[in-house]
Parts: C-alpha cells; sequence; structure tokens
C-alpha cells in the first residue's frame, strides 16, 4: 500500500525507528507531535534535528486533541499509523483526566475525523497498543491441565502488603502457571492506563468497521532500544536502569525481583507496523507484537549492567505500584501468520545494541527517586 502516511507521536521512540523504513518503502510521511518534554526533555533538542532535515518527511508540531491540527495534518492522507499517547502506568493512576484526554479523547477525535469524511482518502489505521489490555495475562492451573485458560483479577492492595506476589485461581485459590497471552484471550486492564488503551481500541476497531476502513492494532510487549526516552521516569524500565547504571547507583527492583515481562526490540516492532502499512489487504484484526519469552526483571536488570561492563548492583526491594502486572508474554502465532513476520533480534543483541546507543547520549538527572515518591504520597507505592 502506498500514499501518504500521517504518523501521530511520530518523533517519539517508536517513530524515530519506524520512519526510515517507511521513506525506503516510498511513503511520503508526515509527522504529527506535540514534543512534550516529559518525552524529549528541554527543547531545543538537538536529537531532534532529524525532523526538519529527512527527504520525504514533513514535520508537523500540533496535538491528536487539536481539531485544527489533526484536520490539517490529515489532508492528502491514506495511511495513518497512530502512535500519540500517554504512556506510564503509574502516573496513570492519578493522573486520570489527563491520560484519558490524550489517550481516549483525542483517539475519538481522530475517528471522528475519519468516520465523518474529512479525511476522505484515509484507507487504513494502525493503532500501537497495549500487552497492558490483558492485566494480569493467561495462566492455567498446574495440577488440571485440560481446566479452561484463567485470566486472574488483579492483585489487590492486601496481597501486595503481604508479599503475596503471584495470582491465584479466583475460585479455588491453587496456584498458577503464566502461559502465553493470545489475542483471543480475555482482556482485564489493571490501570488507567491500560483502560484507555483498550478504548483506543474499540473506537479504531467499530469506527472503522463501520465506515468500511482497513485497521490493524498492534498490541505492543516491553519496547526497547536505541531512540527510546532517557528522560521520562514514569516509563521504560531499561532506560531507567540505564541511567542509574552509567551514574554508579543502584538499580532497585520492585517485588521479589521475579515478576516478568516480555521484552522485544523496536526494530521488530518498527518491521511489525511496516508491514501493516504495506499489506495488500488489511489485517483488520490485533496482533501481538513481542519476542513470545517471559524474562524476569531480577535478570534483565543483571544483564544490563553487564552489557554496560559494570558491577551488578542490584537491590530487591519488596516494594509494588498498584495498577503493576505480575507478570506477561505474547503468544506471537499471529504475527506470523498475518504479518509474516518473526522477531529477529534476541535479548543480548538487543541489549548491546542499547548500551552502544545510550553511551553516545547526553548523561541525564535520575528521577526515578521523584517519580516513586511521588507515587507514594499518593498512595500508589508501597
Amino acid at each position: 500500500m502506498s500514499g501518504r502516511v500521517l504518523v501521530t507521536g511520530g518523533a517519539g521512540f517508536i517513530g524515530v525507528n519506524l520512519i526510515p523504513l517507511l521513506v525506503r518503502a516510498g511513503h511520503a510521511v508526515r509527522i504529527l507531535d506535540t514534543l512534550v518534554p516529559q518525552v524529549h526533555g528541554h527543547l531545543p533538542h538537538a536529537g531532534l534535528c532529524w525532523l526538519g532535515a529527512t527527504a520525504g518527511v514533513e514535520f508537523r508540531r500540533g496535538s491528536v486533541g487539536s481539531s485544527s491540527d489533526l484536520s490539517s495534518a490529515l489532508e492528502d492522507v491514506e495511511t495513518v499509523v497512530h502512535l500519540a499517547a500517554e504512556t506510564g502506568t503509574g502516573q496513570s493512576m492519578y493522573e486520570i483526566n489527563h491520560y484519558c484526554h490524550e489517550n481516549v479523547q483525542a483517539t475519538a477525535l481522530l475517528m471522528d475525523q475519519i468516520v465523518n469524511g474529512h479525511a476522505p482518502r484515509v484507507k487504513r489505521v494502525i493503532l500501537a497498543s497495549s500487552r497492558s489490555v490483558y492485566g494480569e495475562g493467561t495462566y492455567v492451573r498446574p495440577d488440571k491441565p485440560d481446566a479452561p485458560r484463567i485470566t486472574p483479577p488483579s492483585r489487590n492492595l492486601e496481597a501486595l502488603q503481604a508479599g503475596m506476589w503471584e495470582p491465584v485461581c479466583p475460585t479455588s485459590g491453587a496456584e498458577l502457571t503464566a502461559i502465553p497471552t493470545s489475542e483471543d484471550d480475555r482482556t482485564a486492564p489493571a490501570s488507567i492506563y491500560a483502560a484507555t488503551k483498550l478504548m483506543q481500541e474499540d473506537l479504531v476497531r467499530i469506527g472503522c468497521s463501520a465506515a468500511g476502513i482497513g485497521y490493524a492494532i498492534l498490541r505492543l510487549q516491553n519496547v526497547y532500544g536505541e531512540g527510546q526516552s532517557l528522560s521520562n521516569p514514569y516509563t521504560g524500565i531499561l532506560s531507567i536502569f540505564s541511567t542509574r547504571i552509567r551514574r554508579g547507583l543502584e538499580l532497585p527492583v520492585f517485588e521479589d525481583g521475579l515478576e516478568s515481562r516480555d521484552f522485544v526490540h523496536v526494530s521488530d516492532v518498527s518491521a511489525a507496523f511496516a508491514a501493516a502499512v504495506a499489506a495488500a489487504k488489511a489485517a483488520d484484526t490485533v496482533i501481538n507484537v513481542g519476542s513470545g519469552v517471559a524474562t524476569p526483571v531480577i535478570c534483565i536488570a543483571r544483564a544490563l549492567s553487564r552489557a554496560f561492563g559494570k558491577p551488578e548492583k542490584v537491590r530487591v526491594t519488596g516494594q509494588y505500584r498498584l495498577g503493576d502486572i505480575r507478570h506477561n508474554m505474547a503468544d506471537i502465532s499471529r504475527l506470523g501468520t498475518v504479518l509474516d513476520l518473526a522477531p529477529k533480534v534476541s535479548l543480548d543483541e538487543g541489549l548491546s545494541r542499547f548500551v552502544q546507543w545510550v553511551q553516545t547520549q547526553p548523561l541525564p538527572e535520575d528521577r526515578l527517586g521523584e517519580a516513586n515518591a511521588e507515587l507514594v504520597t499518593r498512595g500508589m507505592m508501597g
């Protein structure tokens, strides 16, 4: 599929890696981005020079939440890649109105303009969603292998305070084992951020289906890699840890350190978006994008320290954040069947590439303590 592509939030982490792929594929690309300081740091920013200096790329500073900015940006656009969103799980639990406005209302405005004919050339919308919509994800009872798959409820405050980290069967209290979560498993958001991402999905799916417009919804696992924001203390565990390693500080790991995530390199994520743009026929479905491998957070902290060639100053804190999940890893079989893709970057290679890039960047302030103190003050962290 050719034509002009609008990438909302295109100056961010995924956009930086995706846009060169789109340009090489022959697309004219327009970026609409607000350049918020929490993500991009203070402006002007030398790392953003490429926005005005890349052939085939047009940059407009503006917001998806502004009707006039959006209407102008949608002119002559055939495909929309909607990356723009607020992404901090912990922060979302108290900045509720802000997250709903930036994620839900802005997406509603986007779909309103498309569905009501204000962007008549748009034939496809591709949304960046999140693994967070699954909540705790999918589990089975190891003592009953033939029993139905289980999506346990979010861990409550009492369980977290007691250090009962692992979800249990909601009916029997039996132990559970996490398994790869598929796109057809139940969604159960555990944070405001997750709830806004699921609402984005519904707006895109329902709006596009009603208007006869193609769509693809990519549920991203924990994305990391070159170009990641190093200044945002609310999201991106590897960027947060990288700053602390460079400053010789310890790496505080929540709970017992065995909570796990599916880490996927940004080049594999960008390839998925590029494939969704290029596909002859729209996917018209939800697709998990991950590595399919669960890695404990304590292991990622140690591996990142080794990649920097630094001592492993890892401390398990026993702390917790409301809205965090225990485990999640993706069933990525649909990624292969629908987009004909499989992850190419191993965790070791990805960490090496990330560290090499980080070492070329200015050393940011460490703001993790500030962010955690705010969560504690608001009763969102213990």
